[in-house]
């Protein structure tokens, strides 16, 4: 009831707070549903990536040697893992401000911040602190994730025929590509983070910081040269034939080579 006794106060004392703050979370929970929606057209690096990783997995369950594909894997869990330890950091050291007592409010008005409430600027850092966290709970759910798509790597059979492949690409892109997703979100948390931290100098250095998120994002998405490389790379896919022939086992060349070797030695005499 005191965070939302001081958000009442704010409101009578400063309505731009509150429109900072309306703004920042229309900006923050509606930027997924957006893009989902979108997303559904060509020409955004979320919807070309998912073209490329299940291009990725139906090669994979033609791939004779799958050692290339498990170091992909390890590549997306050490870079989650990463990414999750960084959050942690930054979640314990919020924290440590919110909590740790005392605040030094006179120091931190040298640096240009607003603390003229103190329980308003509890709430700030805790805003801070509450991105933060969905962000790490994004980055454990994605590694959990990596660790199911990597066992589902692992019990692919040998030798399948071409419906088989199908059936097993669907079923593993169907657990990879929720892995990434959530990845994605994850580090889209550190952009918001950012926008809520423009907080602690004004409402409206959080307003524009949260607009200016979700141009950033949304220009990346759409504009980078990177989301320019992906969506090449997605035609260049779907025009690719598929599916892919299957590749021959090394024991079936050994052989041919094994029956042709009489035959090219007669040849030379």
């Amino acid at each position: 009831m005191s965070i939302l006794n001081t958000l009442v106060r704010a409101a009578q004392d400063s309505p731009l707070d509150i429109a900072g703050l309306v703004i920042f979370m229309f900006c923050w929970l509606g930027y997924e549903p957006f893009l989902r929606r979108i997303s559904k057209s060509r020409g955004l690096i979320t919807k070309d990536l998912s073209v490329v990783r299940r291009a990725w997995m139906r090669e994979m369950t033609v791939r004779e040697v799958k050692l290339y594909d498990s170091n992909l894997m390890a590549h997306a869990v050490n870079s989650a893992t990463n990414f999750s330890s960084a959050n942690l950091l930054l979640i314990a050291a919020v924290a440590g401000v919110l909590f740790g007592g005392h605040l030094p409010l006179k120091s931190l008005t040298t640096l240009g911040l607003d603390v003229s409430s103190t329980q308003l600027f509890q709430i700030k850092m805790a805003l801070v602190l509450i991105c933060l966290s969905r962000g790490l709970l994004d980055f454990i759910w994605a590694l959990r994730q990596m660790n199911y798509c990597a066992a589902a790597m692992g019990s692919l059979p040998e030798n399948m025929d071409v419906d088989t492949a199908a059936k097993f690409t669907n079923a593993i892109t169907n657990v990879l590509e929720p892995a990434m997703t959530s990845f994605s979100q994850g580090v889209r948390a550190y952009y918001f983070s950012l926008a809520a931290t423009a907080w602690l100098w004004g409402p409206i250095y959080l307003a524009l910081a949260s607009i200016g998120a979700v141009a950033l994002l949304g220009w990346r998405q759409s504009r980078s040269q990177s989301a320019r490389g992906l969506r090449q790379l997605r035609e260049l896919l779907e025009e690719h034939p598929y599916p892919t022939p299957p590749r021959p086992i090394a024991a079936e060349v050994q052989i041919k080579e094994k029956n042709t070797a009489p035959h090219n030695v007669q040849g030379g005499y």
